[in-house]
């Protein structure tokens, strides 16, 4: 009689360690970053605008 109710015992231990939900599992989407660009056009245009200016200025 201990031995089945050991045996009783272990096996409900048993099933609700590997108890689980039948539902899908929730999967994040992978976040995908931008990789920064530098604009050196962003610069430039400024910087020769105001080369213009100076030289419109000296003459």
């Amino acid at each position: 009689m201990k031995k089945l109710v050991l045996a009783a015992a272990l096996t409900a231990a048993a099933s609700t360690a590997f108890a689980g939900s039948v539902a899908d599992p929730v999967i994040e989407p992978p976040v995908i970053e931008e990789a920064a660009s530098s604009s050196n056009a962003a610069i430039w245009v400024p910087l020769i605008l105001l080369a213009v200016v100076v030289a419109a200025a000296a003459s």
